[in-house]
């Protein structure tokens, strides 16, 4: 339970952007050239080569971006602390309190994307299966996958703040939240058909497309035409449903906080991770059959907390309750899962 002196800072703070883009637009900057740095390195250094990733080198790096995320989350806070203690507009305000509920609240954005993004591997599978992608280019698309995200969310996040400003917008995300869980629990096992997608079909109708992989390629020279690669198209494919996973995601986060820069930085770590863990989970997802009532009664939660929970506590929602709900929410799906086990009919 949040002390008195962290509620009165929370509703002190009420409608107050603890990080405007203006003042602060070094900092996302920078946390922008550490991410692209790290990325660089990752390709360039430990995966120069395509290679099939293993079992232990997928748990290695998953890890290796726990702990990173981590690190960020460590750094925010005792910047926060240093930072708000020099700021005029939180005078008389607890700014160990404050720096605290930002840290919190990097971690709960973090869970929750976290958790979402285990969603996004059983479409992994399917594409990649379904575009017969060779294991040892996979992880090369995924990085290109993990790329494009990254700009999309920037995008969606930027929209997001603006669009936050309007109660109305955050009635309507938090009711749109709650349609979705609902969805999501109620959603069968029967997996996805790209075939039946319509950007698959425009992908084809309009890009001419070579009959085979060449290597690590995205474009080649086929036949005297310049001509997309199968794994050009899966590319496509992979940014098409993470633009979809990001409509539920971004406005998720939101409800956890309204400071861009938490919503923006907590989510790209959790995608960070995501090769890693397609590579670790993807022959053992289908398990997780419990995840979904998980998943979706997290993304009601938010939604919960964006439509009336925020108001009815007078503005915002504890982060520390938030926090504890959600984590022992998803832990408690991937225990069930395993302590009942799905019908191997299905």
């Amino acid at each position: 339970m949040p002390s008195l002196a962290t509620m009165n800072t929370i509703d002190t703070t009420q409608g107050l952007i603890l990080f405007p883009f203006d003042q602060y637009w070094h900092l996302y900057g920078m946390f922008l050239f550490v991410i692209l740095g790290v990325l660089l390195l990752d390709l360039g250094v430990f995966h120069k080569k395509s290679h099939e990733v293993t079992f232990s080198e997928a748990l290695g790096w998953s890890v290796i971006w726990i702990l990173f995320s981590l690190g960020i989350n460590a750094v925010l806070y005792f910047y926060a602390q240093s930072e708000f203690q020099n700021n005029p507009a939180l005078a008389g305000l607890d700014h160990q309190a404050l720096a605290k509920q930002t840290a919190l609240e990097f971690l709960t954005g973090y869970i929750v994307e976290l958790s979402l993004s285990v969603d996004n591997i059983f479409v992994f599978v399917v594409i990649l299966n379904y575009f017969a992608v060779p294991k040892h280019l996979q992880h090369r698309v995924l990085f290109f996958g993990i790329l494009g995200a990254i700009i999309f969310r920037l995008l969606f996040v930027v929209l997001g703040s603006y669009l936050m400003q309007f109660h109305w917008v955050e009635i309507v995300f938090g009711a749109l939240l709650i349609v979705t869980g609902i969805k999501v629990m109620r959603s069968g096992d029967e997996p996805m058909n790209p075939d039946r997608n319509i950007v698959l079909k425009l992908v084809r109708k309009f890009l001419p497309v070579a009959r085979d992989f060449h290597g690590s390629k995205f474009i080649v020279r086929d036949d005297g035409r310049v001509r997309a690669t199968p794994l050009f198209v899966c590319l496509i494919f992979l940014e098409f449903s993470d633009i979809v996973f990001a409509i539920d995601s971004v406005p998720a986060i939101f409800a956890i906080t309204r400071e861009p820069l938490i919503v923006f930085s907590s989510n790209i770590c959790a995608i960070l991770g995501l090769r890693s863990m397609y590579f670790l989970l993807a022959g053992v997802v289908d398990k997780f059959h419990f995840l979904k009532y998980g998943l979706g009664i997290v993304l009601m939660f938010v939604g919960l907390k964006m439509t009336f929970l925020h108001d009815y506590f007078g503005g915002k929602f504890p982060i520390q309750w938030s926090l504890s709900f959600i984590a022992l929410t998803i832990g408690s799906s991937i225990l069930l899962s395993f302590i009942f086990p799905a019908n191997k009919k299905h």
